[in-house]
């Protein structure tokens, strides 16, 4: 038999490997969404908030998840919480349609005024995206 192999384009050049970036992109994203809870369990944003704003590194994160990274919230009160909407806890935030995020936001105590995002956090999105 004979067998040839070819270099795919970019790893000639230098470029990282596809699983290299792959991981370095996963781990941004674990690192965005640590900072997010973090914040979230301090107080200084609000769940109701970001279902609304649904930045980029909760839009794959499921309701439930976010819900449970406030202070307080367990899985019972989550699932108790989403029963009200109605919603599954496996339905991701980028999932969730207007009505339901107005509903889950509402359900919260968050109005529904439009939601500015800081030059910070569209700095971040930006920076992760490139």
């Amino acid at each position: 038999m004979n067998a040839t192999a070819t270099i795919a384009p970019g790893h000639e050049t230098g470029a990282a490997p596809q699983h290299l970036v792959a991981l370095q992109r996963a781990n941004a994203v674990r690192l965005a969404r640590a900072e997010l809870k973090r914040r979230i369990g301090t107080g200084e944003i609000t769940v109701g908030r970001v279902v609304l704003s649904t930045p980029w590194e909760a839009a794959s994160m499921t309701v439930a998840d976010l819900l449970m990274s406030q202070k307080r919230w367990g899985r019972t009160r989550c699932k108790k919480f989403l029963a009200t909407i109605p919603l599954t806890e496996t339905k991701t935030v980028g999932a969730l349609t207007e009505r339901q995020r107005h509903a889950v936001a509402e359900a919260l105590g968050e109005t529904a005024a439009p939601v500015q995002r800081d030059a910070a956090h569209l700095h971040r999105e930006e920076r992760l995206a490139a």
